[in-house]
């Protein structure tokens, strides 16, 4: 029996089925399994608007499995748009939206198994999370990376990607770059369909996606233009038949194991801070209970084999010529869990035992790392008692270890404002707080802000704190996720101009010189917090979303 029985079959179900048959469905097909395409297609996002002709090699796949294909959609938000001003609070709340308005769809049409289509930053958590929630046969095919842009001048060939961009608004306000000259550039940053080419957000989600064994070998790397990313696609539709066949399901997959493998490739590749939030979370969908502490107990053990845009530069197309995701798992062999079952039907020893690293200056062995931490590591102390995010491996050495004084904003906007009034000077830490998950609300990446001092040459110099986040092109001395955040008098609400703050990379602290009682003192006379959107939303998110250091989920 299929679970779209419930929708098909009996006497009672006659009304159904006239509705069926109204979509072009067949009698025979009222025989086969319905199967939902939960495809994120949308005109507003360079990262999915090729999602259609993936969807339709899907179909195809599904179709030639003797599957019966319907195709539903979710919303999406593209970061990049919606950065630097008010849209940017309402990403990281999609997520959630995301979730839900998958379990809705597919509990309401009750599909026997589903295959997801995204690309971008919040949509693909927001399946995953889907995924665990609802537990039937699912798997995961994403539109695939951007190439990278290229800019030509002198004999000499620059690669570009949007992040390319954000430091190129620092430097025409440094006077180190025309208008003109970064108004030529923005026609060739982003050169066509797919998600932002550096090992940003959605690349380092794709990988995580893969890793877990949710999607098919190239998942996360092949790029959006390549025709592999369309077989893959019919693959995928393919192989969703036979997961329904042999009752493999999401918990089956997701598990504390194949979490702790995308947290490894995570650290191996530099990946986003934001992974950090949304690998909780899944996590939690799936009813795994993971600290932050094991962030740091995997960074440690974990060396960084990749260095991709922005740390580095490489793009994710370098990487997928490499050898891809398979191939930085072969080397991270020893430290995996190889006995983990994937949506391909391989386990993760054998796919492995497939991959070969095709360009060691793209994918270096562990022996011959860039590093011998992983790229990600969480920070505690007196200023973030229950943790902070830091991208170590886009750490200037000097920072790692340094005091630096406080310039505290409570907003984006005024900080930005700061930093481009040339106000920011070697030596202070920008801190921007009520951006967290609550105080925000929503979270808000700080690309900007960072990007800008990186543009003025000051991320060797300049730290930034905040209780916010920041995309995955951030670099430079950036701690977020600040934990409790200052709408929940966390710490960082304490803060005055001035005061001085102790980072400590290499033993995982951030402390504020204060002893506990006059943090204490300073808390008590701070205002109540008083949010500040009170309608639509964000209210709800703002009622309901919890610290940073569960992932930003809903309280239960």
């Amino acid at each position: 029996m299929y679970r779209s029985d419930l929708v098909k079959k009996g006497i009672e179900r006659a009304p159904h089925r006239s509705l069926l048959h109204a979509l072009g469905v067949t009698r025979s097909e009222m025989h086969k399994p319905f199967i939902g395409i939960v495809n994120s297609y949308s005109e507003i996002i360079p990262g999915h608007m090729h999602l259609r002709e993936i969807s339709t090699a899907v179909k195809a796949g599904i179709y030639s499995a003797g599957g019966v294909p319907f195709e539903v959609n979710t919303i999406g938000i593209c970061d990049g748009i919606a950065m630097g001003h008010t849209g940017m609070k309402y990403s990281l709340p999609s997520r959630e939206l995301i979730a839900d308005s998958v379990e809705l769809v597919v509990q309401a049409h009750q599909f026997d198994a589903i295959v997801f289509v995204p690309n971008c930053d919040k949509i693909i958590p927001g399946m995953l999370m889907a995924a665990a929630r609802i537990n039937i046969p699912s798997i995961f095919v994403s539109g695939g990376p951007m190439l990278a842009g290229t800019y030509c001048a002198e004999g000499h060939t620059t690669y570009l990607d949007v992040n390319s961009m954000f430091e190129a608004v620092g430097k025409v306000s440094a006077g180190q770059m025309t208008e003109a000259e970064m108004s030529e550039l923005e026609e060739k940053a982003c050169p066509g369909c797919g998600s932002c080419s550096g090992m940003y957000t959605a690349n380092t989600m794709n990988c995580a996606t893969e890793v877990m064994g949710m999607g098919l070998p190239g998942h996360g790397t092949i790029p959006a233009v390549d025709a592999r990313r369309y077989r893959l696609a019919k693959e995928a539709g393919q192989r969703i038949m036979q997961l329904l066949a042999d009752g493999i399901l999401p918990r089956h997959i997701i598990t504390e194991a194949s979490i702790f493998n995308a947290f490894t490739v995570d650290m191996a590749l530099g990946g986003s801070t934001n992974s950090v939030l949304h690998l909780m979370a899944i996590a939690h969908e799936a009813g795994i209970k993971f600290d932050l502490e094991k962030v740091n107990l995997i960074s440690d053990r974990t060396p960084q084999l990749c260095s991709l845009s922005p740390a580095g530069s490489h793009h994710i197309e370098d990487l997928d010529r490499a050898g891809g995701i398979s191939a930085v798992m072969k080397e991270l062999a020893p430290i995996l869990n190889q006995n983990v079952p994937t949506v391909s039907g391989m386990k993760v020893s054998e796919i492995i035992s497939q991959a070969k690293v095709r360009d060691s200056n793209v994918i270096r062995s562990s022996s011959k790392p860039y590093s011998n931490l992983g790229g990600l590591c969480i920070l505690f102390g007196n200023l973030a008692p229950d943790g902070g995010i830091v991208k170590r491996s886009a750490v200037a050495p000097e920072m790692k270890v340094s005091k630096v004084k406080a310039r505290v904003f409570d907003s984006e906007e005024l900080a930005s404002k700061a930093i481009m009034a040339g106000e920011i000077k070697p030596g202070d830490c920008v801190v921007v707080r009520y951006e967290g998950p609550k105080g925000g609300p929503g979270m808000r990446e700080m690309l900007g802000p960072t990007s800008m001092i990186s543009g003025m040459g000051l991320d060797s110099k300049v730290a930034l704190i905040t209780d916010g986040r920041f995309s995955g092109a951030t670099r430079g001395a950036a701690i977020g996720h600040i934990s409790p955040e200052a709408a929940a008098r966390g710490p960082i609400a304490a803060l005055k101009d001035g005061d001085i703050i102790e980072i400590d990379i290499p033993n995982y602290r951030i402390n504020v010189q204060l002893t506990d009682d006059q943090i204490r003192q300073r808390l008590a006379q701070v205002k109540e917090f008083e949010p500040r959107i009170k309608t639509g939303y964000l209210k709800l998110y703002t009622e309901k979303v919890t610290s940073a250091n569960t992932g930003a989920i809903f309280a239960d």
